[in-house]
């Protein structure tokens, strides 16, 4: 298995596009190679090395993805949310210790008004409007004193990209992931799916979140396919997009999947004409529902996978045809080893329920500077993910809930994933999340917050009654909130933690 950035981007033709965007020459694998030699030495030069910290602050587009894959190559890459505050970039320039930042030149960005309040040097991207999609130069007019303490290309050990945990219930935690590691992901998934240079994806996943760098970029340009990297979701651009890209396969989250289902009616000559290979779903368990209806109208299979930033994204995906997909399971072990852990740290039978725990190449090496949360996080070698799960005798997983979003109302344990299932299947259901909100002789208590699908009505008492006829009383939820739109986090999926105090629920 190949353990170099470099070197794994070696197998696309040279001839071959690499990247594309709407409206733009594509820029060929040949092109890419020498885009990231060529970055890893003006990097070099600016006194940024391997393992340096260097923040990335760009839109979603193709200099984005070319940035990243560049920069991974020479130190360590920290994408960052665009759409953070002041004081957001304030807390994750000085917890990452950035050595510099990358903005596009022009940028109105808080970031660089924080950065240079922080004495962060600034570099700038220049797109090269001449050049291939994702083609730029860098400049820099106050690098960072001294020369890189470690040049050329990142070694296999080497830290490649920082990514901080979402920290919806603490602070956020950084996980470092190294060359390895991403070499390891994105050989993992390429194998999952059976990239070959003929495939071409459309990227519609934020760059700043591991799902979209590692599946919807990184993974098909180091198998010599093509991505065309649009500047972020949008429902209402996407059949268009889909026109122009001729893709065959993207990947989203639930939410994303279900706002293009709402349009492709409408799109039909266009799915016809781009027939895809795959679609593929991760970060949040997608309905068995909705998968149905996706594969119904894209005549195509729906791959759902489960991924999370620590395992550097995939840990388990459903097999292509003609092997079996298991609606409703995350699938196999798809890179690293899985299993479920008790309690005690043995490790349980199939059929048993516990934590879903991995371990592998593609599996950080633990948290920095954080010995309790390491301490907590690893047992006997085995990371534990949080999430409870139980694998049936064929070795599919499915996860049965996030430890820390299990409602215990009163000492009953209810699974907001068991709500929401119930919830998908009543007619007039778009879109369901389930949460607990507190309760004060409970503990907690079951609430759900329903999108319902266009032109069907439906009140909360009937859903009640609904989910009463499938479940045991205490599973009901006694609050059911109808909206139009259920907050989501920066990278659109669906967060049960922290949603009653969003929606005014929390005390």
């Amino acid at each position: 298995m190949e353990t170099r950035l470099r070197q794994l981007l070696e197998r696309g033709p040279a001839s071959a596009p690499a990247l594309g965007a709407p409206g733009r020459a594509d820029l060929s694998h040949g092109e890419l190679r020498a885009l990231v030699d060529r970055t890893v030495a003006d990097l070099n030069a600016l006194g940024i090395g391997r393992n340096d910290r260097l923040a990335i602050v760009l839109p979603n587009g193709p200099e984005m993805a070319a940035c990243f894959i560049s920069a991974a190559c020479a130190c360590a890459t920290a994408p960052l949310n665009p759409a953070y505050r002041a004081e957001e970039f304030e807390f994750y320039l000085a917890d990452l210790k950035a050595r510099a930042l990358v903005v596009e030149r022009g940028s109105t960005s808080p970031a660089v008004e924080v950065a240079q309040r922080m004495g962060v040097p600034i570099v700038e991207l220049v797109p090269d409007a001449a050049g291939g999609a994702g083609s730029f130069t860098l400049h820099c007019t106050t690098p960072p004193a001294g020369a890189a303490t470690q040049p050329g290309p990142a070694e296999p050990g080497d830290v490649s990209m920082v990514l901080h945990t979402s920290g919806t219930t603490s602070r956020p935690k950084i996980v470092p992931l190294s060359q390895a590691n991403l070499c390891a992901s994105a050989q993992h998934i390429a194998r999952t799916l059976g990239f070959t240079p003929g495939d071409r994806g459309l990227n519609i996943m934020p760059l700043f979140h591991i799902h979209g760098l590692i599946a919807g970029v990184l993974t098909p340009l180091s198998a010599g396919s093509m991505v065309f990297c649009t500047s972020g979701f949008n429902a209402l651009k996407f059949f268009a997009w889909m026109d122009e890209a001729r893709p065959t396969w993207y990947t989203a989250v639930p939410t994303m999947h279900q706002a293009i289902l709402t349009r492709a009616p409408k799109n039909a000559d266009v799915i016809a004409r781009h027939p895809l290979r795959f679609i593929r779903s991760s970060s949040s368990s997608m309905p068995p529902q909705v998968i149905h209806e996706l594969e119904a109208v894209f005549g195509a299979p729906l791959i759902e996978s489960y991924g999370m930033t620590e395992a550097t994204h995939q840990m388990a995906s459903n097999p292509l045809p003609p092997a079996v997909r298991k609606p409703g399971s995350v699938g196999v072990a798809a890179g690293p080893e899985v299993a479920v852990m008790a309690e005690d740290g043995t490790l349980l039978p199939r059929g048993a329920t516990g934590e879903i725990v991995i371990r592998g190449p593609n599996v950080t090496a633990g948290y920095e500077n954080n010995p309790k949360a390491n301490a907590e996080a690893y047992t006997n070698g085995w990371f534990r993910t949080g999430d409870q799960g139980v694998m049936d005798e064929d070795g599919y997983l499915t996860i049965t809930g996030r430890l820390k979003e299990i409602i215990n109302r009163g000492g009953e344990k209810v699974s907001p994933r068991e709500v929401d299932e119930i919830l998908m299947d009543h007619p007039a259901v778009a879109q369901v999340v389930c949460f607990g909100m507190p309760h004060p002789k409970l503990g907690e208590e079951v609430a759900a917050a329903v999108v319902l699908r266009e032109g069907q009505a439906a009140t909360e008492r009937e859903l009640q009654a609904f989910v009463g006829g499938r479940a045991a009383e205490f599973k009901v939820p006694k609050k059911i909130l109808i909206l139009d739109e259920i907050p989501k986090g920066a990278t659109g999926k669906l967060q049960r933690i922290g949603l009653a105090a969003k929606l005014g629920l929390a005390g």
